[in-house]
């Protein structure tokens, strides 16, 4: 089969969980690594909220990571990555969900944005009231919730599927903040995120990952091709940031 395109950096949680859910069913993909705020006009056309990831698959084009999820689960089954009983399946969902809003708002928006975003695409000082705000008050309260809610051992539905990669993905991006969980006052949740990123998928991302977190922006596809990583041939990158237009 040809390989799945996907649009989008190997640094968005949103990005690593469908590469993740890809490798996970053994499907090939290849990768234009762009960040979104970097996507040229024909990225507005695949992406109107140019947001990431977009996949290209055939004749069809998606964005939005759970969307792109679940037309993955649909067309290529097997190996299940949603449960199959009902309820199970709606818990998944929400789990996901959860992870995408709740987890992306502070993770992503509040925490990751603070020390990487603003300065490496904007060139803004990070802003210490939020950031230290985010880590007393906005991250022990997504903390405390999944603590209520990952098992102490093994996945959330037995196998790896999309909830536990979903949730797993922004915790990459808070080591990347340097942010650990505390694993006294969170076991659980400590031990599951242990477990679930030392799924061989998240492994091999990591190795791009960690080296795009060292390096300039406009350097990332020439660093990624010199380190192997399957990409497209041609690319929606800009050399001039542009914001999305919605605004979390």
């Amino acid at each position: 089969m040809d390989p799945v395109r996907i649009v989008g950096s190997y640094l968005s949680p949103y990005v690593r969980k469908v590469l993740v859910c890809l490798e996970l069913k053994r499907l090939p993909y290849e990768i234009d690594p762009i960040v979104p705020f970097m996507g040229d006009d024909r990225f507005s056309k695949l992406s109107p909220l140019r947001r990431i990831p977009v996949l290209q698959d055939d004749s069809v084009t998606l964005t939005d990571s759970t969307v792109i999820c679940e037309y993955l689960e649909d067309r290529y089954p097997e190996p299940e990555l949603y449960p199959r009983d009902p309820v199970a399946r709606a818990r998944a969902r929400w789990l996901e969900e959860y992870a995408d809003t709740r987890m992306g708002e502070v993770f992503i928006w509040r925490l990751f944005n603070q020390v990487a975003i603003r300065p490496a695409v904007w060139g803004e000082k990070t802003d210490h009231t939020v950031l230290e705000k985010t880590l007393a008050e906005d991250v022990p309260d997504v903390l405390d919730y999944l603590e209520g809610e990952l098992p102490a051992d093994g996945f959330l539905f037995g196998s790896p599927q999309v909830a536990d990669v979903a949730i797993a993905a922004f915790f990459r991006n808070a080591a990347l903040a340097r942010f650990t969980v505390d694993a006294k006052r969170w076991p659980a949740t400590a031990s599951f995120v242990e477990r679930v990123l030392a799924l061989e998928p998240f492994v091999r991302l990591a190795r791009f990952e960690g080296k795009l977190a060292r390096t300039p922006i406009p350097q990332h596809r020439a660093v990624l091709a010199e380190m192997g990583a399957p990409l497209m041939r041609e690319t929606y990158g800009a050399t001039t940031p542009r914001r999305g237009v919605m605004q979390i």
